[in-house]
């Protein structure tokens, strides 16, 4: 079988999906049930329905459209990913996996193809936690992993709860009937720019993934006493930034202590009151994350972690207070759908190399239900989530070949 992929075709839906932003371009800005990412949707959904394809959306928003296979009575095969962006992203961030997937289907519907599975592109709500704190809400929801109750709790930055902002989207219907069963999908297979430089850096074309980190975040309070920058003595002091660089310091150096590359340790937020230069601060609030394809030695990291705050607090004379706010379980991929993945890449003559996913996708949560595969492409400079991100037409190409391959494999 011959699959051609329409690269001309894809690289303009991609462009025309970049244009709804919030951000002027290159910049892509589209949080989740804003108008902007509902007129995306439409677009999106409008590409589907030409295609031929049936469509549904469930009540937090994920939508489904799908190719009948030849015997409808067999679990389908499953592939997407989402369209929401951070502010200030890039255009090839989820896309390519969203709309990489529609144009897999075309091809293979366009080479004659006829699958006895049917085959499910996927839309996700909310991969990013822009709005509502939280990443992969629509696979978390999907695969039982965040509880109904719990998503009513979420709220935006407004106070605005997710039922108010779906509901006033159009997705009606009770959160507690988007669960889908373990058994619902026979796989399911997300194509993703790397979000790294290996790829680029080895010349290799696609990267097949094995398995994919998961974040853990941990919410650090400090708390010290301020005062007047001059009227402080440096023996009185009990300075709250200056513990708190001795506990950022200590969270890369936890990290680099365990000497796995595929250990990693961010504090992407320092909040500092009062923030004046001629003021020594009383408090702040750091925000970090820790991951690790290996759980147990990311929970090590956090452990290190919060044994030193303990040791910074002895003595600074602050006080700290350690929350951990999300802990998921890394993944590994299915053998079945690697498999397949490798043997599609071999087809079609395109080099590739096993690999570990750092960031974490909607692919984490479906393979709690679903055997699981992941497709990365190359990213320039393993840069994503700026306005500079850029993956190549020829790996978009190959990505997207592969990819078709490999669905009908998984589908005969």
């Amino acid at each position: 079988m011959s699959i051609e992929i329409d690269i001309d075709r894809l690289m303009g839906e991609l462009e025309h999906l970049a244009t709804f932003s919030d951000a002027p371009p290159p910049a892509v800005t589209r949080v989740v049930f804003t108008d902007t990412d509902l007129a995306a949707r439409a677009f999106v959904r409008n590409l589907c329905e030409s295609a031929g394809l049936a469509i549904r959306s469930d009540a937090v928003g994920n939508t489904f459209a799908r190719w009948e296979g030849s015997e409808p009575s067999l679990k389908a095969v499953a592939t997407g990913s989402h369209i929401d962006a951070i502010p200030n992203a890039g255009k090839y961030d989820g896309t390519v996996g969203v709309l990489g997937g529609l144009e897999a289907i075309r091809a293979l519907r366009e080479s004659g193809f006829q699958p006895r599975r049917s085959i499910e592109l996927l839309l996700f709500t909310s991969e990013e936690p822009t709005r509502f704190g939280i990443g992969c809400l629509g696979s978390r929801l999907l695969s039982g992993n965040l509880k109904p109750d719990a998503a009513e709790r979420l709220a935006d930055s407004e106070g605005r709860s997710l039922n108010d902002v779906r509901r006033h989207a159009g997705f009606e219907g009770g959160l507690e009937d988007v669960a889908l069963r373990p058994s619902h999908y026979a796989a399911f297979l997300e194509l993703h720019i790397e979000q790294g430089p290996i790829l680029e850096r080895e010349g290799i074309l696609l990267g097949v993934v094995t398995d994919i980190a998961a974040p853990a975040s941990m919410r650090i309070l400090v708390e010290g006493e301020g005062g007047h920058a001059g009227g402080m003595l440096m023996p009185d002091r009990h300075d709250a930034l200056a513990a708190a660089a001795e506990i950022i310091l200590a969270t890369e150096n936890a990290a680099l202590q365990t000497k796995s590359i595929d250990t990693v340790a961010t504090v992407g937020v320092c909040e500092v009151f009062p923030g004046a230069v001629n003021s020594v601060p009383n408090r702040v609030r750091l925000e970090l994350d820790v991951r690790d394809t290996n759980e147990a030695r990311r929970d090590d990291v956090l452990r290190e972690i919060r044994q030193e705050a303990v040791a910074v607090a002895a003595k600074r004379g602050v006080s700290i207070e350690c929350t951990l706010r999300n802990a998921d379980a890394p993944a590994q991929c299915s053998p079945i759908v690697v498999s397949a993945l490798q043997n599609a890449c071999s087809k079609q003559a395109c080099t590739y190399r096993p690999m570990v996913s750092r960031a974490y996708h909607d692919s984490l949560f479906m393979s709690r239900i679903v055997p699981t595969g992941m497709l990365f492409i190359p990213c320039r400079n393993g840069v994503s989530h700026r306005p500079d991100e850029y993956a190549s037409v020829e790996s978009i190409e190959a990505g997207t070949r592969v990819l078709a391959d490999a669905l009908a494999l998984l589908t005969q």
